[in-house]
């Protein structure tokens, strides 16, 4: 489904805190307040939700820190108040309501691969050669159309993003 996201790039916002050449990764945790969001009273996650990205994927200009969709101010159900979008990658890499963002010299743990490591890769990029353990990735719906159409590696972003992966092994990297 394609979004009118509205945002910066995520680099535009760490560019102004100069990370130190340590910082390797970023991590984004969620907002944590159960008593307005009713699905952190379930223990089927741990919570808050944390999500990571190396600092080059972060760095890419693809990589948005989104305020806004469809011209208007993001809602809470499309988490406000600011939310990840990292096109190439599966849904569960953009984290909604984000209100620390830190920068780390290892590959932080990541709610979903803590949860089930050998279905949720820290990378998640879109690879339809790669299949989740209990479906298949390799065709895809699209909103308003019949059927199913292959699904394109990197979501179609290939041309943009496959550099920043060159040299990895990405069915044991996903």
């Amino acid at each position: 489904m394609v979004i009118p996201w509205q945002g910066i790039p995520l680099r535009d916002m760490l560019s102004r805190f100069e990370p130190l050449p340590s910082a390797k990764f970023v991590r984004c945790t969620t907002l944590h307040r159960p008593s307005e969001m009713p699905g952190q009273r379930r223990a089927i996650l741990e919570w808050p939700y944390v999500e990571g990205l190396r600092l080059d994927e972060a760095m890419h200009p693809l990589t948005l820190m989104v305020t806004g969709l469809y011209g208007k101010p993001l809602p809470n159900q499309n988490g406000a108040p600011l939310r990840l979008v990292t096109p190439w990658k599966y849904g569960f890499k953009g984290i909604k309501a984000i209100v620390r963002i830190e920068l780390l010299d290892r590959q932080p743990a990541t709610t979903w691969n803590i949860a089930a490591p050998d279905e949720y890769g820290f990378y998640a990029n879109v690879n339809p050669a790669v299949d989740h353990p209990r479906w298949t990735q390799s065709r895809e719906r699209r909103i308003g159309k019949f059927g199913r159409i292959p699904t394109l590696p990197f979501n179609g972003y290939g041309d943009q993003v496959a550099s920043l992966y060159a040299g990895m092994d990405l069915k044991r990297n996903f």
